[in-house]
């Protein structure tokens, strides 16, 4: 189907436009070369003005994604502060900050030091399977 509104829309090259259907249907009839199968074609379009040759080709075979007839939904507000806080909009924030808000009872540094115990018992695992020896 899209070859044969392909190979139309090369016969209706040259067509004036805006044009009628019927004005389309003439014009195909004295080109000489494929006005036959033209014709049958522009038979089954609507009875309208088109403004050019693509708006002949998706009446015939729509390529064109539908325009939604449905309301676009607004956009909501926003959900509160942006990632980082007041830092987002900040030229020079400082990184690794602690946060004002830290849970106190598991400070940063604590946490740090729990995770350098966990990777040190891991690493010393990895050495022993493999059998490589401290040094």
């Amino acid at each position: 189907m899209y070859s044969e509104v392909a190979t139309l829309q090369a016969v209706l090259e040259g067509v004036p436009l805006p044009a009628q259907k019927r004005d389309l249907i003439r014009y195909a009839r004295e080109q000489k070369e494929g006005g036959g199968g033209a014709v049958r074609l522009l038979d089954r379009i609507r009875d309208r003005e088109y403004s050019s040759l693509d708006e002949v080709g998706e009446e015939l075979a729509a390529v064109q994604p539908q325009k939604s007839t449905a309301d676009s939904q607004l956009p909501r507000d926003e959900s509160g502060q942006p990632p980082g806080g007041d830092n987002y909009l900040k030229q020079g924030p400082t990184p690794g900050a602690v946060r004002h808000d830290a849970p106190p009872d598991n400070p940063p540094q604590k946490a740090l030091e729990e995770q350098t115990k966990t990777q040190n018992k891991q690493q010393a695992k990895q050495k022993e399977m493999l059998g490589e020896e401290d040094g």
